[in-house]
Order: C-alpha cells, then structure tokens, then sequence
C-alpha cells in the first residue's frame, strides 16, 4: 500500500507519528509536509494529496490538521474523494466498511497521538465490505460525474 499524508502547522505532531506507524506496517509513505509550526493554508496541504488519491498515484491519503475539518472540506472538493473525518477507533472501522473512505482526516487539537495511531492503524487495516454498500457509495460516484466542474 502507499499512502499520501499532509497536514497544516496544526497537524505537524501528529503526522510525523501516523509516518512512524505507517512505516513500522510497511506502508510507502509520501510525505507532503508541512515542517514548520507557523500558519499556513490547509488546503495547500489537503488538495495535492487529494489529487494523488483520486489520480491513483497513491492507495490512500491521511490528513491532519488543528481539527480535521479544513482538511476535509478541501479534500472533499476534489472529484472521487470520500474524506472522512475520523476521531474515534469505531468510525475509522466503519468509515472504510460502508463508505469505502480512500482519505481519513484528523484534528491534533482534538485527539492525541496515541489514539491518532489508533484510528489510523485500523482505517489502514480495514477493507471495504462493498455489497449493500457499493449501490450508496456508487450513487456519490455517480453525482460527481453527472455534476462535474471539467
């Protein structure tokens, strides 16, 4: 598996531990940054290593920022995305069951690194069920192509 994970100055700690995680399971890493603790714009972040989900250049995508929800707005915004904003172990299980979620956002200021490991080892364990779920996911799919900006 290889997996794209970003995050804004309100996300650099807990980055840098689900790196960590991903590496001791194996997983390619590509790092998008930030290295620095000053402002700077989530959406910097969130739509290149959302473009790389939806391009297939990589399985997966992580994010994080002070709250996770910037994150996910911007990376929902891009075709073929399913951003799910995640801070409990039981949400990251059935986000990527029933909704085949291909990036998992997460806010620093909200949850701490040990259950940001957590939630993201089981996001990056856990297979999609497909089945009675793939009629709803594919219904997103198929508003985004019937919606399309280009």
């Amino acid at each position: 598996m290889k997996v794209a994970i970003g995050s804004d100055h309100g996300g650099v700690n807990i980055r840098k531990e689900i790196i960590e995680l991903m590496e001791s399971m194996n997983i390619e890493v590509v790092d998008i940054g930030c290295e620095c603790s000053e402002s700077v714009d989530y959406p910097d972040y969130a739509i290149p290593v959302a473009e790389k989900v939806a391009s297939g250049e990589v399985d997966r995508g992580i994010l994080i920022c002070g709250t996770g929800i910037g994150m996910s707005i911007a990376a929902n915004k891009v075709k073929g995305i399913r951003c799910a904003l995640v801070h409990d172990t039981f949400s990251a299980k059935a986000t990527r069951e029933h909704n085949d979620s291909n990036i998992l956002a997460m806010g620093e200021r909200v949850i701490g690194p040990g259950l940001a490991r957590d939630i993201a080892k089981i996001w990056l364990e856990t297979d999609y069920e497909g089945g009675r779920h793939a009629r709803r996911v594919g219904k997103i799919s198929e508003y985004e192509g019937e919606n399309s900006n280009g």
